[in-house]
């Protein structure tokens, strides 16, 4: 019985070293193991007994598992250096399947090193979101999940070694590297734009439109450079109104165009007549800020060219420039001053004893004509109309009144009334058109209509230098309009202080100031020229040959 029991005890480990033989893999597992990483550390006496067991290619199949785990080890320690732990805020582990939550929102998803349960990780994560969509923070989310006991420390799971022959994929160098995101910083309100306080805006009126231009210019400022200074002031004398009248605004130009050619000097590789054309044209461009060119100048500019023009280029400039003097003196005297005195001597001889003329505004003609009357010893009244805004008749009344002659002085709207004392009317112009209109002062063709219809004779005294072929029909299509503010309107206010203040102007209030009218030739009986007395119609005969065209 004995021997019986100590076979089948010899037996039984037998048949365990025959097992263990069969399988070495076994072998391998069976001396115990301590997982530190994801690693095995096998002890080194199990290994020393079982190497004595295994046959050599088994220990050499053991030898380059082992060298396979401990590259795949250190490849793995060089792709995934350990992590720093965040600036921000501590991580906090919501799962031991889900990836770690840091406090600023970054979610570090390493399937490289963890192994992570989809389902799970949407579940928490619909959870938050759920949570934070209700107005609460993430943080007592977090703090409740602890209190559960569901958040874990993540399972770090040693990294299966790929079979021989296969292809490894190879983890991203920056996959641990987690990028904060971005947050946007909050968008300030766009500041609201204050409006500009608005500018004073010139009010036009809908059909006139054409006839509104630049604003007169009333200072020097921003002239060019080549401006002459005798320029300069008689631009500011017009615009003002210091020089007023046809014929007081052509001679003036002309003769501050004298100072201007004495002080040019031709500049080298250039001609008189050529280069002096274009310097004129500067001057001629500051005159017209200022104030439009009456009729006169424009002719007056019109026939200087034209003299400059056929200067000989060969001719010294000196010897031109006094040429051009002297034409300039002869245009005043034959055009303006001697014609002058020849329509004054013509109209005075229609001046009878007893004559109340009545005449409108200003005009330098007419007073010479009944100065010279007067001088004469004839006996005789003069009726001045005026009107609004320069109040022209009121110089020629005091300056009638200086004289001894006996003068009445009304405003338009008595014209009804005064003019059934007249006999004759005399009236100015400012332009004479080819269709034989009178282009004068606003006013004029309401005198004339009013003379027309008491059956007084209207006498228009014009020289030839006001006449141009241009042709109109109404004072709509071609007319000067002045400032506004010359109509006087109350733009200022006073308070119980005494003190002024800026009234702004009705938005509805639309001031219209404009500075001539066109008298129909129907109303006209006779134009009195240099030339002599001719019918309305024989305008554009006067005119051609006073042009020499």
């Amino acid at each position: 019985m004995q021997d019986s029991t100590q076979d089948t005890s010899e037996k039984k480990p037998r048949k365990k070293e025959k097992r263990d033989s069969k399988n070495p893999e076994a072998q391998k597992s069976g001396a115990p193991q301590s997982t530190v990483n994801g690693t095995t550390d096998v002890p080194e006496k199990a290994t020393d007994q079982k190497d004595e067991k295994l046959s050599g290619a088994e220990l050499k199949k053991r030898h380059k598992a082992e060298k396979a785990a401990k590259r795949a080890q250190a490849k793995q320690e060089q792709q995934n250096p350990p992590e720093e732990p965040a600036k921000n805020g501590k991580a906090d582990v919501v799962n031991d399947r889900t990836p770690s939550l840091h406090a600023t929102g970054n979610i570090s998803m390493d399937i490289s090193q963890q192994s992570y349960d989809i389902w799970s990780l949407g579940c928490i994560f619909n959870e938050m979101l759920t949570w934070v969509s209700q107005g609460q923070s993430a943080d007592k989310f977090l703090e409740q999940q602890r209190e559960k006991g569901s958040l874990l420390q993540p399972l770090q799971l040693p990294v299966p070694i790929s079979p021989k022959g296969r292809h490894q994929r190879k983890g991203s160098t920056t996959a641990n590297i987690q990028k904060p995101l971005q947050i946007r910083p909050s968008q300030q309100p766009a500041p609201v734009p204050v409006p500009e306080p608005r500018k004073s805006e010139v009010k036009k009126v809908a059909f006139l439109s054409h006839l509104y231009g630049a604003p007169r210019r009333t200072t020097i400022a921003g002239a060019h450079k080549d401006i002459h200074p005798s320029v300069l002031a008689l631009g500011l004398q017009m615009s003002n109104y210091v020089i007023c009248g046809s014929n007081a605004r052509c001679v003036s130009t002309l003769l501050v165009f004298k100072k201007v050619i004495n002080a040019y000097t031709t500049p080298p590789g250039t001609s008189l007549p050529r280069h002096l054309t274009l310097h004129l044209s500067t001057q001629i461009d500051y005159l017209v800020s200022c104030r439009p060119l009456s009729i006169s100048m424009g002719n007056a500019i019109r026939w200087l060219k034209l003299a400059i023009s056929t200067i000989d280029p060969d001719t010294a400039e000196s010897q031109a420039k006094t040429e051009l003097c002297i034409a300039i003196d002869n245009f005043i005297r034959e055009r303006i001053t001697v014609a002058g005195q020849a329509i004054a001597s013509s109209a005075c001889s229609r001046i009878q004893d007893g004559d109340v003329i009545l005449t409108f505004a200003k005009s330098s003609i007419v007073e010479r004509t009944l100065a010279e009357a007067y001088k004469q010893g004839k006996k005789f009244r003069a009726i001045v109309i005026d009107s609004r805004p320069l109040h022209e008749g009121r110089n020629l009344a005091i300056a009638l009144a200086n004289m001894g002659l006996e003068v009445q002085y009304a405003l338009t709207h008595t014209l009804s009334h005064v003019v059934r004392d007249a006999t004759k009317v005399f009236l100015g112009a400012h332009g004479m058109m080819s269709n034989g209109r009178l282009y004068s002062r606003i006013g004029t063709a309401m005198v004339a209509m009013m003379a027309k219809e008491t059956d007084i004779p209207v006498i228009v005294l014009c020289e030839s230098v006001k006449f141009t072929d241009r042709v109109a029909l109404d004072s709509i299509s071609f007319n000067e309009i002045a400032p506004p503010e010359e109509l006087g309107l109350p733009m200022m206010k006073s308070s119980n202080e005494g003190s002024s203040e800026c009234k702004p102007d009705p938005p509805n209030l639309q001031a219209l100031n404009l500075m001539y009218d066109l008298t129909p030739a129907d109303f006209i009986n006779i134009v009195i020229t240099e030339y002599g007395s001719i019918p309305p119609s024989s305008v554009p005969v006067v005119h051609r040959l006073s042009t020499n065209t």
